[in-house]
């Protein structure tokens, strides 16, 4: 067809105010599979409150404890604050771009990966969201039964009933009152564990000083302390899942980088709690070996309710964070799969389902096997993103994150191959462990400086921060402001903000938005076509 017999692109059907029907629908499922647009954004206190309840957990308590044990006091937390640092450094990377692009991290590895090539991320934050929430749920459950007695295959259940109804709401109009009541008596348990341990047992300095008799891992210790909190970076990965929501104020930006999701929250997260677990693990005497089950029932049995209460508070706190990133990346792994569009109450059941039936087959036996494979995934996958931002903004990157499914490729060659080689380095080091022990110590570091190097090389050498399917038509250039115009979309009907609205060329060039381009084919073989005609 000619461009002279071509049809006329159809106006923009477009407002300034935000669709009421569209308004309704994130009440419960937050812009799940959309940008966040600027209406729905929390202010800062709000926004700290719901996110620091990832502080909360008890893991972060008995992790310091077994790096202590494993290789002493003064290397434990040497690599804890080693940890804080890097944590905190890159998410303030990750919390400032997210806040800009009210991406999720699902839709943000679009740009990285391509459309489908993205396909992973979100079933991987869900699927270790699922393990966070039987893990410390079952904590729940064990300090439950060890006060109350019982069967603890009822008290999980009991846990799963009443965690699944507190993420029905809307993030942030439930989740960070309930949390930001939930954290002062954090702080006040803490407090009273560390008083209460310190007046049973002492205050001795033996628990800063202790150090096993012969080191029994590769590498300086503290380099093993700090490879050890390496395991945990599926954190980057729900950065974007929860700084989406932040305002885009230079004052609220600075707040977020440095203290929702930059150093002062790892630094309590990880040092302040992990030198509070050794003092208190390494001073109440417990039976056997340390593990999170025997310092929750140590605490409990030390402080009798004031230390269940303690404990029903720090691990309610953060499941509401596990259960909250399930639920919404389950639903945005499967409506990539498929056009069925369930509630949020519904995926809420599914998941807890899922969680209840881990709980019985007694999580804490392989955890730690688990989360070692898990840890590749999310390292290697902070290093492309990393990459991609810092070097992106180099190569003029920054501006336009390129996202929407019909104008990124399936699948981008360089964000593909630095997540895959790294990915199977990992895999095959941590496969060698056993005959090697130094693979355990190396395997992550390794696998991240792998894909650094390649996302970087794969940048440079094309030169530019990824691959763009070049095509005509952009809503975004169509309208004054693309985030305070709203776009209403030819399929559902509905009107979103226009940063994420895209052309249909399989429908007469009508707008679409990101949820519906994603799984729509027509449209997906129409943009393709027409981006290879244009080139």
């Amino acid at each position: 067809m000619s461009r002279a017999t071509e049809r006329p692109i159809p106006p923009l059907v477009v407002s300034d105010t935000d669709d009421p029907a569209v308004v309704a629908a994130a009440g419960t499922e937050d812009y799940t599979l959309h940008a966040t647009p600027l209406s729905w954004r929390m202010g800062r206190l709000s926004l700290a409150s719901v996110w620091w309840g990832l502080a909360s957990a008890m893991f972060w308590l008995i992790l310091g404890a077994l790096v202590a044990l494993t290789v002493g006091t003064v290397d434990a937390i040497i690599g804890m604050v080693l940890a804080a640092v890097v944590y905190g450094a890159i998410n303030a990377v990750f919390a400032r771009h997210a806040a800009r692009t009210g991406l999720t991290s699902n839709l943000f590895s679009r740009a990285l990966f391509g459309s489908s090539g993205s396909l992973i991320a979100p079933i991987l934050v869900a699927v270790t969201a699922i393990y966070f929430a039987c893990f410390e749920g079952s904590v729940i459950a064990i300090a439950l039964q060890e006060y109350l007695g019982g069967p603890v295959q009822l008290w999980y259940a009991v846990v799963v009933l009443y965690s699944v109804p507190l993420i029905f709401g809307a993030l942030r109009t439930f989740l960070d009152r309930f949390n930001g009541i939930l954290f002062p008596i954090y702080l006040a348990g803490m407090i009273a564990a560390v008083v209460w341990t310190g007046a049973a047992y002492g205050y001795g300095g033996g628990w800063l000083t202790q150090r096993p008799s012969e080191l029994a891992v590769s590498g300086p210790g503290w380099w093993w302390a700090f490879t050890t909190y390496m395991a945990d970076f599926v954190l980057m990965m729900a950065t974007w899942d929860f700084a989406r929501f932040a305002r885009t104020s230079r004052r609220d930006r600075r707040f977020h980088s440095m203290v929702t999701f930059g150093p002062v929250f790892y630094f309590f997260t990880i040092v302040v709690n992990g030198v509070v677990g050794i003092f208190v693990a390494l001073t109440i005497p417990t039976s056997g070996a340390l593990s999170e089950t025997s310092g929750v029932l140590g605490i409990v049995a030390l402080m009798g309710l004031t230390g269940l209460l303690f404990v029903w508070v720090s691990q309610t706190r953060i499941n509401t964070t596990n259960f909250y990133l399930a639920v919404t990346n389950l639903e945005g792994f499967l409506s990539r799969l498929s056009r069925v569009r369930l509630s949020r109450v519904v995926w809420g059941v599914v998941v807890g389902v899922i969680v209840f039936l881990i709980m019985l087959s007694n999580v804490f036996d392989f955890v730690l096997v688990a989360l070692r494979y898990q840890a590749v995934l999310t390292v290697t996958w902070t290093a492309c993103a990393l990459v991609f931002l810092v070097l992106g903004r180099r190569l003029g990157g920054e501006a336009a994150i390129e996202w929407r499914p019909g104008r990124v490729p399936r699948f981008d060659a360089v964000g593909v191959a630095a997540w895959g080689v790294g990915t199977l380095v990992g895999f095959a080091l941590l496969a060698f462990e056993s005959a090697a022990s130094w693979t355990g110590t190396w395997a992550l570091p390794i696998s991240f400086l792998v894909s650094t190097a390649i996302q970087a090389t794969g940048m440079a050498a094309r030169r530019s921060a990824q691959a763009v399917l070049a095509r005509p038509h952009d809503p975004r250039d169509e309208v004054e402001d693309p985030w305070s115009s709203h776009v209403r979309c030819h399929v559902c009907g509905r009107s979103y903000v226009a940063v994420e609205m895209d052309r249909d060329p399989s429908a007469g060039h009508q707008a679409i938005c990101a949820e519906h381009a994603q799984v729509n084919p027509e449209f997906s073989r129409a943009a393709r076509a027409e981006a290879a005609g244009a080139g």
